[in-house]
């Protein structure tokens, strides 16, 4: 089963951002979405987890909850936008990855046998830190993560970066 993850659209998203994300049992978007027809694009595509990010303003994003507990399949993920604000153990609760964004940063770690991972920013380019979504496979009951550099024109797998 594979889980796309994506955060820090700023209400852009790409052809290319949908197209690595089809087949996707769901998608997870750690904030800072922009605009409500981003999540209407996931949504043609799977179910959107989406939570607000610090840019996320205005009557629109009032709907969007600051924090999601999402579960998928046998996996529960803790999604929120800024790490810093992480306010709970996820350990001590059985959370299995936190999922977040903010620095547009793609990052994974494991803490304590919890996921901690950014997927990057997918909308425009900042810096030079890449344009990049994330996937998670629960595959033998692992999580199994990784990125799409969405700004390649071919993707090929190497190392934790699918390019």
């Amino acid at each position: 089963m594979i889980i796309g993850v994506i955060s820090d659209t700023h209400g852009r998203i790409s052809d290319k951002a949908l197209e690595v994300l089809k087949g996707s049992a769901a998608i997870i978007h750690a904030g800072d979405v922009g605009s409500l027809d981003v999540i209407k694009a996931l949504e043609e595509i799977a179910p959107v987890y989406p939570v607000r990010g610090n840019t996320d303003r205005g009557i629109w994003a009032q709907s969007l909850h600051m924090t999601q507990l999402v579960e998928i399949g046998v996996r529960s993920f803790y999604v929120l936008h800024d790490i810093g604000a992480l306010d709970i153990e996820p350990k001590s609760i059985g959370i299995d990855a936190v999922i977040y964004g903010h620095t547009h940063k793609p990052k994974e770690e494991m803490r304590d046998g919890v996921l901690y991972f950014n997927p990057g920013s997918a909308g425009p380019k900042r810096f030079n830190l890449p344009v990049c979504l994330g996937r998670i496979t629960i595959a033998d009951e692992k999580l199994v993560a990784g990125w799409v550099d969405l700004s390649r024109e071919k993707n090929r797998k190497l190392g934790k970066w699918f390019l």
